[in-house]
């Protein structure tokens, strides 16, 4: 079935990228061929949400399409895909194709050329399966995507045994779909997905990493969270996140229930979009709870911020994150519960803590944390005004001496000096120091000359 609508794009997307697409469109179409606006910005424009990019979908070759645009980029001729710049804007164009056997899960055998109606129903979704003419302001649809778009459905085009066995990591796009734009998944294609979920342990890891990052930063984490586990795929790629179900909680701090539905909560009071090291500090911050759990005069956890630090870490690094993503997140989880003692601090030990490298999100998991169980901001606001009250030269004073300035003195480099620099900054950080000359005072007095 064909249908069609008007739509005005060039309101979603910046006008630079919307011109430049049109360019392309034109330019092809002045060669013969015919040329679409294709996928994820015709659906995106449908909903009024912002376009970052446009993709185009043509009857132009790869080696056609190199032959009209000046610069281009090869990076899939073989399966028909060519990236086109214009004004340093990257375009994708996609040859109308139709495709063999997915003999490995991710990639066709093989392509062959063909034509727009093929071409739609070879891709996932109804929701992706769109075309819009940018000359004739029109939306063009064989798939009965725009009733999807309607009905906020998610849905296979054709079978989803089909689609899933085509490539396994559509399992995963079809949760990332149904959580940021807030769409159901059709019943039968949310069956299949059951079915086919052991299987996504196929896909590579990057490519796992990828969708659970959108999944969770974009919108709705507390939807995507849920819907992998109804999905049953949560078991496979994250298992220890799965095993937070049905890990009670003592009730006197978490009233709101077991381990897992904390950690729902929290995604589900976060501000969006989160950064990608906020959104799994937030997925692993409690995650040795369940290899921690002890029942005993009540039930405790100990050393489970420790543990999780540990455990993340192998975690972050199985889905291939990378170091610099590994070390926030994991120091997130480390530090979580120690927003506990922040009055109880003395001034040295608590100006450090404000000063630790992305206290920011420390904050904010902290304050997610509490507000997702007993619901307390008292250490969260005791925080927030000790960082109005400090300057940033408070909390990172510049050193007073160095150990160039204990060997003037004297001191042969040892142990001794990571000890005395240390006391040295204390004493500064407390405010019981403040000059260079007060401090080599102090360690002439308390270690000799």
């Amino acid at each position: 079935m064909l249908d069609s609508k008007k739509l005005n794009m060039v309101q979603n997307v910046d006008r630079k990228i919307f011109e430049g697409g049109i360019y392309i469109v034109k330019k092809l179409r002045e060669k013969g061929h015919e040329a679409f606006f294709a996928g994820g910005c015709v659906r995106d424009s449908i909903l009024s949400r912002p376009i970052k990019d446009i993709d185009i979908a043509t009857s132009a070759t790869p080696n056609e399409v190199k032959k009209i645009f000046k610069k281009t980029i090869d990076v899939g001729a073989k399966f028909g895909v060519i990236v086109v710049v214009v004004d340093g804007i990257n375009y994708e164009i996609t040859t109308f194709r139709a495709e063999g056997k997915y003999s490995d899960g991710r990639h066709p055998d093989y392509v062959y050329f063909t034509c727009p109606l093929q071409d739609a129903n070879r891709r996932d979704f109804t929701i992706n399966g769109l075309f819009y003419d940018p000359i004739k302001d029109e939306v063009i649809d064989y798939v009965g995507g725009l009733k999807d778009i309607e009905s906020r459905t998610i849905r296979t085009i054709g079978n989803p045994v089909k689609r899933f066995e085509e490539d396994k990591l559509r399992l995963l796009r079809a949760i990332r779909f149904s959580t940021i734009l807030n769409f159901k998944i059709e019943e039968y294609t949310f069956k299949t997905i059951k079915k086919y979920a052991h299987q996504i342990l196929t896909v590579s890891k990057e490519r796992i990493r990828d969708e659970l990052i959108k999944t969770f930063t974009e919108a709705n984490g507390h939807t995507g969270l849920s819907l992998l586990r109804e999905s049953e795929l949560l078991q496979f790629i994250l298992p220890h996140v799965s095993a937070m179900v049905g890990i009670p909680q003592p009730e006197k701090f978490h009233p709101e229930g077991d381990v897992f539905t904390h950690t729902l909560l929290m995604f589900k009071m976060a501000k969006y979009p989160l950064s990608t090291t906020l959104a799994f500090g937030i997925l692993l911050h409690d995650i040795a709870k369940p290899i921690t759990f002890r029942l005993r005069d009540r039930i405790r956890f100990n050393r489970h911020a420790f543990l999780g630090e540990k455990l993340s870490v192998e975690i972050l690094k199985d889905l291939k994150f990378s170091n610099r993503e590994i070390h926030l997140i994991s120091k997130l989880v480390r530090n979580h519960l120690k927003f506990i003692n922040v009055k109880k601090m003395r001034l040295s030990r608590l100006k450090r803590f404000l000063a630790m490298e992305n206290f920011e999100e420390h904050l904010e998991l902290h304050r997610l944390d509490c507000l997702a169980s007993h619901g307390n901001l008292e250490n969260y606001e005791f925080c927030k005004r000790k960082l109005e009250e400090f300057t940033t030269e408070e909390l990172k004073p510049p050193r007073l001496i160095t150990g160039k300035d204990l060997i003037a003195l004297n001191f042969k480099p040892s142990p001794l000096f990571g000890k005395i620099l240390k006391e040295i900054e204390n004493l500064q950080l407390e405010e019981k120091i403040k000059t260079k000359d007060e401090a080599i005072s102090y360690v002439i007095e308390k270690y000799g000359k």
